[in-house]
């Protein structure tokens, strides 16, 4: 279902369509308002038919995910959630954290998704002292002369110095997927009786080393509650609603043993019933996650269960997967608890929510009154402007909504116009360009601008990162665009914190301990950080670039498909002969002058 703009709306299957579809047209009073809502913004309606029940719930996840519809259930994170990456392609599998997409087919292993990305470095900190797996980019020969000093702390076998061996470092790789898995015992067992085998072979110093690995492996396992007999795999899903807002807590019970839960919130529940939303809950989750177990435990019946288990079923290899609605006994009682958990955890994250909006409310407060501005600056735009001596000048525009970030409505500017370090000049360039693309919007047609054109909404207050002379560079812009009258502006200083005003000799210094200047700080360094990761993204582009264009027989098409093929310059040096000539445009000649180009610089660089 669409608006008028095209924008997807809600996305449904069905049976039956026309029943489907005629129900939302029918009876509307008995409609929720969101349901009223949604029919009065239809504006035209998509359908595919599918050849079964399976194929089409497939179809509605990867077009939710697509779209992102007001009005369909969905997380309320749109950020990517972290898993971890064990890269065991390679031949020294190293242990990374990403949000990128599993890329299965590489023959890499991932774990999660998780949803608390500190609490994932936390728990792989503890996990490396007791596997100690590599973190940096050797090419690992086992002739190195020496080790970096994470051998030297115990956070690495050293594998470039030959202090171990392909195999054992891989087996040691294999514990540590275990342990990630729950599945501790297996790796337990194996140490105890590897550790026994070294005293007996009197090589005790390694003896010792496995005596301390398990010592640290019974701390860990000794805070994992026991939950039942049956060492069965268990996901337990319970629900908490509070208004509109909904919260799913996930209990994870890997043989019989409870290692861990998470929460995940909601939007798009209003006026849906419990069933509706675990159904589409379970149908996210799971396409995301990277292990199913056999059991899955749930406070109701959820819709479409029967298709959902065998999808679910299809996804692993082994057993089949079962959705249980539990009745009485342990069970029962794990929901219980995971509904228990789910409520508190809901309200801890309204009440978060509460103080938020409170802070901001007067953080805004605050800089009205300081600023003297005609009213409250929901919207605050901050403009930056980042470059190294004049060279690939980028430009940066961060908006505030209320007080937080709306990052769908950042945008990012690369200077065309300007030719060494000028910033006012760019300045102007990126202020010209934004008001230009404003004042279009308000001459065309459509005077509803939609959610994510950032361009043409005004800001209540332009922030500039700079003194007086940006100050004036900004004034200027929307003197020329007539402007002037209808949004504020101000200027803060880099090194005295000060706000500096128009038609004011003296600048405003909010006081430093206020959520004012907590606000604006936090804005300006926004700003800045987002002008330099462009930046710097253009520059190592550049650099790359100005690599492959000293290669003999490497033109703009060639480099084009190498860097869309590889990714980065690192992957291309990696890459072996074979790889390279199976680029598109590449011959056997041109790809063994890249490779011997690359490993050239490389021996000079080292």
């Amino acid at each position: 279902m669409k608006d008028e703009d095209g924008n997807v709306l809600y996305v449904g299957k069905a049976a039956d369509i026309k029943k489907r579809v005629g129900s939302y047209f029918q009876n509307s009073s008995q409609h929720s308002p969101r349901t009223r809502e949604l029919v009065r913004k239809i504006a035209d309606i998509d359908w595919i038919i599918q050849s079964s029940n399976l194929e089409s719930l497939l179809l509605e996840y990867n077009l939710i995910n697509r779209y992102k519809p007001k009005y369909n259930v969905r997380w309320k994170d749109d950020k990517r959630y972290p898993y971890i990456k064990v890269h065991w392609g390679d031949r020294y599998p190293k242990v990374t954290v990403t949000r990128k997409k599993m890329d299965r087919s590489s023959g890499h292993r991932y774990f999660g998704p998780y949803t608390n990305v500190w609490a994932v470095h936390q728990s792989l900190s503890l996990l490396r002292k007791i596997f100690p797996y590599l973190t940096c980019d050797r090419v690992i020969t086992g002739t190195d002369e020496r080790a970096c000093l994470y051998w030297d702390i115990n956070l690495c076998n050293a594998p470039c110095i030959g202090n171990t061996s392909e195999e054992d470092y891989r087996l040691m790789i294999e514990d540590l997927c275990s342990f990630l898995q729950g599945r501790t015992e297996s790796v337990v067992k194996r140490l105890r009786h590897e550790m026994r085998s070294a005293s007996k072979q009197q090589r005790y110093e390694r003896a010792a080393v496995l005596r301390d690995q398990l010592q640290a492996i019974d701390k860990v396992v000794a805070k994992q509650q026991i939950i039942g007999s049956h060492k069965t795999d268990i996901d337990v899903i319970s629900l908490a609603r509070k208004k509109n807002d909904a919260c799913v807590q996930v209990f994870f019970v890997r043989l019989g043993k409870l290692i861990g839960r998470d929460y995940y919130l909601l939007e798009g529940t209003a006026d849906q019933n419990n069933p509706s939303i675990l159904s589409a809950f379970v149908k996210q989750f799971y396409h995301v996650s990277t292990f199913i177990p056999s059991e899955i435990l749930l406070p109701e019946q959820i819709t479409d269960s029967p298709i959902i288990e065998k999808w679910l079923s299809g996804l692993q290899s082994k057993s089949k997967t079962k959705l249980i609605v539990p009745q009485r006994g342990s069970k029962r009682k794990l929901i219980l608890m995971a509904t228990e958990n789910a409520s508190a955890t809901l309200d801890a994250v309204r009440s978060q929510w509460h103080l938020d909006t409170q802070k901001q409310e007067i953080a805004l407060a605050e800089l009205k009154s300081s600023l003297k501005l005609p009213r409250t600056p929901n919207r605050i735009e901050c403009f930056d402007i980042s470059h190294t001596q004049g060279e690939q000048i980028t430009g940066s525009m961060v908006v505030f909504h209320k007080g937080t970030p709306n990052k769908s409505h950042y945008r990012r500017f690369t200077i065309r116009t300007i030719n060494g370090p000028d910033d006012y000049a760019s300045m102007k360039e990126v202020l010209v360009r934004r008001f230009r693309r404003l004042l279009s919007y308000q001459e065309t047609k459509h005077p509803q601008p939609k959610s994510t054109d950032s361009f043409a909404k005004a800001p209540d207050l332009l922030l500039i990162d700079g003194g007086k002379g940006h100050l004036s560079i900004a004034l200027n812009v929307l003197q020329e665009f007539g402007l002037t009258s209808t949004i504020s502006v101000a200027a803060i200083s880099k090194q005295k914190e000060e706000l500096h005003l128009p038609q004011q000799k003296l600048s405003v210094k909010l006081n430093a301990r206020s959520s004012s200047m907590f606000l604006v700080q936090r804005i300006r360094d926004e700003a800045h950080r987002f002008a330099l990761q462009h930046h710097r993204h253009r520059r190592g582009k550049s650099s790359i670039t100005s690599q492959l264009e000293s290669i003999p027989g490497i033109g703009p098409k060639r480099r084009k498909s190498l860097l869309r093929h590889f990714g980065s310059l690192e992957q291309i040096r990696k890459a072996s002969l074979t790889e390279l000539i199976g680029v598109n445009g590449m011959t056997t000649q041109s790809a063994q002058s890249v490779k011997d180009e690359l490993l050239y610089t490389r021996i000079n660089k080292v």
